[in-house]
């Protein structure tokens, strides 16, 4: 899809068609709407091509007056099986001498709350401000979803010390496996961040040295606490299988002792089972149900004064 937006004294609003100055949003394009970027706005086939790529790695390049940023996107996805996913989607930012586009192949959250007003303050006129501002916000999307991915951890560390379900490792391995993703993709960013901190390839005003600034310090923000959390949840993991062998090994143990008292009376039994007459107590059955009891009731008696159980 494709839609045009452009700052006006109301605000941020939806243009039937493009004009000069105004952003344009594309997701999820068709073939039409692909050949329309390339023929109709003039955009590098290359560019577009990498857009739409999902395995394109964070970068920022210039050729012929556009400027192609890629930088990943954190995404969030709730599975079948009740757990939470996260992972990155690569968005493609150009910049032209006109206009600026926005492409990926699925519906970013970060620029559909731009493109529905919930965050103020965008101009689509300045551009080197609106991708800047873009960016801030991608960065403040990887901020949410590390404290979503901390809250999620925290609230299975509660049940640290109960029995554990397949669903809940299943849960911590995607959760470690996610900010893997989110640690090797914020540190691609931050070298795209740094490149165009450089004004080599996005022409920089003074005006947007702050937010310059800003952007950086939030990549980087973002990256640390990726870092922080995937230690965290490592050691998580490890006291998580701790606990799973300490919880197998008591019942292992347990079982262990239910059979050694159950075995006690099929000894008994067995001696008095033998076809002879020097066993004593052997007129009746009594006496053998009542050797079983004793000698098992000793033995639970020893194990219980020492805890055993």
């Amino acid at each position: 899809m494709m839609h045009f937006y452009k700052t006006t004294e109301s605000g941020l609003s939806q243009l039937e068609r493009a004009e000069p100055g105004c952003w344009i949003s594309v997701f999820e394009p068709t073939p039409e709407e692909i050949s329309i970027l390339t023929d109709e706005f003039g955009l590098d086939v290359g560019f577009v091509r990498s857009c739409l790529d999902e395995e394109e790695s964070s970068r920022v390049e210039r050729e012929d007056k556009q400027t192609l940023i890629i930088v990943d996107t954190a995404v969030a996805e709730k599975l079948e099986s009740e757990t939470v996913q996260f992972y990155t989607v690569p968005l493609g930012i150009i910049n032209t001498s006109d206009y600026v586009f926005t492409i990926s192949l699925r519906r970013n959250q970060v620029l559909a709350a731009m493109a529905d007003g919930k965050i103020t303050n965008i101009n689509t006129v300045f551009r080197t401000r609106f991708i800047l501002q873009v960016l801030m916000r991608i960065s403040a999307g990887f901020v949410y979803y590390l404290k979503q991915i901390d809250k999620i951890s925290y609230s299975m560390e509660k049940e640290l010390s109960g029995a554990m379900k397949n669903q809940e490792i299943v849960q911590l391995m995607g959760l470690e496996k996610s900010l893997v993703y989110f640690t090797t993709s914020l540190k691609a960013n931050l070298v795209t961040i740094d490149k165009i901190q450089r004004g080599r390839v996005l022409k920089l005003y003074p005006e947007d040295e702050d937010l310059m600034d800003d952007v950086g310090i939030e990549f980087r923000q973002a990256s640390e606490m990726a870092g922080i959390y995937s230690g965290v949840l490592s050691a998580m993991m490890d006291a998580f299988s701790y606990v799973v062998a300490n919880n197998q090994n008591a019942v292992m143990w347990r079982l262990t002792i239910v059979t050694v008292i159950i075995e006690i009376p099929n000894i008994v039994f067995a001696f008095y089972g033998i076809n002879t007459d020097t066993l004593p107590f052997r007129q009746s059955w009594v006496y053998a149900c009542i050797v079983a009891v004793v000698a098992t009731a000793i033995v639970a008696g020893v194990l219980w004064k020492y805890r055993k159980f």
